[in-house]
C-alpha cells in the first residue's frame, strides 16, 4: 500500500477491524519511511447496475457521487458519518439484489429519499426539493406533510 503522505510503497498494517455486516475490513497503516498513520479500507467490488439518467444518458453508478449528494442534504446535521455510510451499502445492498444491468436514476434517488427519513427529515426534505425539482412553497409543503405523516403513525402503532 503506498503512503498517501511520502509515496513509499512499504507500510504496515498496525489494526484491523471489520465492520458489524463484516462486509468492510478497516486496516490501520503506518508507513515505514516517514512513519506516518493513515487508515485504508477495503470492501467487495461487485457490479453494481448502470445509471440511465433523465436524459437518457448512461453512466456507471458512482459511490462517490452518491455519498456526496447525501453529505449535501445533511450538511450541519447531527449524523454520523457511519449511519451515513450503512445507509449507502443498503442502497447498494438493494441494487444489487434487484439484479438488473441497468436502472433508472429515479429508483436511486427513492431509495436516497427512503434513506434520508430515517436518518434526518430535515436532510430528507432538503434531498426531495432538489430531487422532484421543487418549484414553489406548496412543494415543500407536501414534503413536510409526508414526514410529519409518517411520525403520528410511528406514534400511533406505538400507542
Amino acid at each position: 500500500m503506498k503512503c498517501p503522505f511520502c509515496g513509499e510503497q512499504s507500510t504496515q498494517v498496525t489494526d484491523t477491524r471489520e465492520n458489524e455486516d463484516a462486509d468492510i475490513v478497516r486496516r490501520r497503516r503506518r508507513c515505514l519511511a516517514c512513519d506516518k498513520r493513515f487508515t485504508t479500507y477495503e470492501r467487495i467490488d461487485l457490479k453494481l447496475p448502470v445509471v440511465i439518467k433523465r436524459n437518457g444518458s448512461r453512466t456507471e453508478f458512482d459511490r462517490a457521487k452518491l455519498l456526496g449528494s447525501m453529505k449535501l442534504a445533511l450538511r450541519k446535521r447531527p449524523v454520523m458519518a457511519e449511519n451515513v455510510d450503512a445507509a449507502i451499502g443498503r442502497i447498494e445492498a438493494r441494487l444489487l439484489s434487484l439484479g438488473e444491468r441497468e436502472i433508472p436514476s429515479e429508483r436511486i434517488g427513492e431509495l436516497v429519499m427512503r434513506e434520508l427519513r430515517k436518518l434526518d427529515k430535515v436532510a430528507y426534505v432538503r434531498f426531495a426539493s432538489v430531487y422532484r425539482n421543487f418549484e414553489d412553497v406548496d412543494g415543500f409543503s407536501e414534503a413536510v406533510r409526508e414526514v410529519t405523516r409518517g411520525r403520528s403513525r410511528a406514534r400511533a402503532s406505538r400507542s
